[in-house]
């Protein structure tokens, strides 16, 4: 069974438009990691050089914040839900 990933329109040039695809279950980590490998640079738009999350990317799993749970290491289960949300800024 696989997980379903939302991406923002800004990382859909990466996924050819799809706002909703798929990827292996597990951690956070390695949902990312099975996206990059199914659609090359997306991991780079996400976590910095550092492997950490960019510092304008949000993560839900569900509707926990990765960053209040266990970060890069939420565990997401088969059939989860992760949406990637970039923060928006203005005023």
């Amino acid at each position: 069974m696989t997980v379903s990933v939302r991406v923002p329109t800004i990382l859909r040039s990466y996924t050819g438009g799809e706002a909703v695809v798929t990827a292996d279950p597990g951690s956070v980590r390695e949902v990312i990691q099975s996206l990059d490998a199914a659609f090359p640079g997306i991991g780079g738009r996400l976590l910095d050089d550092s492997g950490q999350l960019r510092r304008f990317v949000n993560v839900y799993v569900g509707d926990e914040d990765v960053r209040l749970a266990k970060g890069l290491d939420t565990e997401v289960p088969p059939g989860g839900q992760v949406s990637v949300i970039p923060a928006v800024a203005g005023g």
